[in-house]
């Protein structure tokens, strides 16, 4: 029977790269896919334009993965955000960076990154093979045996499982390669929902599916506990919130309502002005407009669609003249404007989730390797060990680096 060098299971952002990297160093190697086409749930990242890293420096990485960023130094710097981009830029991809420092591919479309990772792995003969799923893993006289669905089977030297973690599961990640982790011995750690839009209580939500919010402050709140995040965007769903501010707190957020059973979300929608000088301005927004509706208005402070919402959970009427408005409702139009409150009830499933938090226990990975502890020959990428980053490119460049780490490794050992 042939015996190949590696065996990669999971054609996503870590298994092509471990792909990649190791073919590319003369190594036989098969991935195994059980989607039609590599790469599925890259399509869905950054809002289908694919977030694929961050400019900020490699340290910033470490510092966002919390306490599982120490075990990926290694993986970071062997592959860093700089590598990567050179690697899809000399591949003829090109790439630019917008807001928070995050970097997509300058077609605007997740596709080119997958389409350049198929070429490299067609360019590289790599063995892909497409609607495949791994059963389990077996090891006997050193050599590795891959149980796939209709009684096929490959034999292999060396073996990475890249196969993600469960969210999305619709794209593949069902938690298939969790469960040979555990069979082959390995400890994982509590699975949660990383990067998961919030549900909240109020019905109203559903008047507001769609509307964006740019350049605002957000604080979830309960039990006397603060979580407050830096500038940036939100967004109204039918069922309550999401958007990277929404997301990157989501974790910490579901903590606190676990605890407290709710938690109360303050919008401010003018982090820019304090107080007193929102009042300032919405005074003389008022005289004015001082003939026009209220709700014109409100119109120059907020998207159109959100106007009506918050004059009415505000009691005032929509229609009165702008001149008509009194101090104290101005007073309170100005505390909504920067406290605009919801409650938190819960979260989408964590299959819903952008992201997995949770996974292989990194006690039992080589940092240097990303070799098993417990199997030798057997390596770990992408999602499918623990740990999690907020949104921004972090995470992707997470399962580059280790994939790449792990092609590196299987390649020379």
């Amino acid at each position: 029977m042939h015996i190949c060098d590696v065996a990669i299971a999971g054609g996503g952002p870590a298994g092509s790269m471990a792909a990649i990297h190791a073919a590319s160093a003369g190594r036989d190697v098969i991935l195994i896919e059980k989607n039609p086409s590599i790469g599925v749930k890259i399509l869905l990242t950054g809002a289908g334009r694919c977030n694929l890293t961050n400019i900020a420096p490699m340290d910033v990485f470490i510092e966002k993965f919390g306490a599982q960023g120490q075990f990926l130094r290694t993986a970071f710097h062997k592959f860093s955000n700089e590598d990567l981009m050179d690697f899809f830029k000399s591949e003829g991809l090109e790439l630019k960076d917008e807001r928070q420092g995050r970097v997509f591919p300058a077609t605007d479309r997740a596709s080119s990154v997958t389409d350049t990772l198929k070429k490299c792995l067609e360019e590289n003969k790599v063995r892909v093979m497409y609607k495949t799923n791994l059963l389990s893993i077996t090891k006997k006289e050193g050599i590795f045996e891959l149980h796939l669905n209709d009684d096929k089977k490959i034999s292999a030297k060396k073996a990475v499982l890249a196969t993600g973690g469960v969210s999305y599961p619709e794209t593949g990640s069902n938690g298939d390669g969790l469960r040979i982790a555990r069979q082959l011995g390995h400890t994982v750690t509590p699975l949660k929902a990383a990067l998961v839009p919030l549900k909240t209580a109020e019905s109203w939500i559903k008047e507001l599916q769609g509307v964006a919010l740019e350049n605002i402050r957000v604080t979830f709140a309960a039990g006397g506990k603060k979580l407050i995040s830096g500038i940036g965007e939100l967004m109204f769903t039918h069922f309550g919130v999401s958007g990277p501010l929404v997301l990157d707190l989501s974790g910490a957020v579901m903590e606190l309502v676990l605890k407290h059973k709710e938690a109360r979300l303050f919008i401010d929608l003018k982090p820019g002005l304090d107080e007193a000088k929102l009042e300032t301005r919405l005074l003389g927004d008022l005289n004015k407009m001082g003939r026009s509706q209220l709700l014109s208005v409100m119109e120059g402070l907020l998207p159109k669609r959100m106007a009506p919402v918050f004059l009415r959970i505000a009691g005032l009427d929509p229609l009165r003249k702008a001149s008509q408005i009194t101090k104290p409702e101005r007073a309170e139009i100005t505390r909504m404007l920067k406290q605009f409150q919801l409650t938190i009830k819960g979260s989408l499933s964590i299959d819903e989730g952008m992201v997995t938090n949770g996974g292989v226990s990194t006690k039992q990975i080589n940092p240097r390797t990303m070799e098993s502890r417990i199997v030798p020959g057997l390596y770990f990428a992408g999602e499918i060990i623990d740990g999690a980053a907020p949104s921004g490119g972090y995470n992707l460049q997470q399962a580059f680096s280790t994939g790449f780490l792990a092609g590196e490794e299987t390649a020379n050992a």
